[in-house]
């Protein structure tokens, strides 16, 4: 038998939570407070966006109220989260 096989019901388990926690998405939720190149920069910076992908989620942000600017595992999302918090912005993972 291949070593890549799952052996043990902790094994199945790890891989389970790993699949799942990439279904994460990291939630920008609008506020009367920022600006629009406030919310631009700090996707560009935290994000990695391109700044035409990070103008549409302002966009997108400002008339629905919330937009998804991330999706990864929660250890990947939760700084980011926290850098968008630190930064002023209303951000949750989901």
């Amino acid at each position: 038998m291949p070593d890549t096989l799952i052996k043990t019901r902790e094994e199945v388990d790890e891989l389970l939570d790993s699949l799942l926690d990439e279904g994460n998405q990291l939630i920008l939720h609008n506020d009367d407070v920022n600006t629009f190149d406030w919310v631009i920069k700090a996707l560009v910076e935290v994000c990695e966006h391109h700044p035409q992908q990070a103008e549409q989620c302002s966009l997108i942000i400002h008339f629905k109220g919330k937009c998804s600017v991330k999706h990864g595992s929660m250890d990947e999302l939760r700084p980011k989260k926290d850098a968008l918090s630190e930064r002023g912005l209303s951000a949750t993972i989901e």
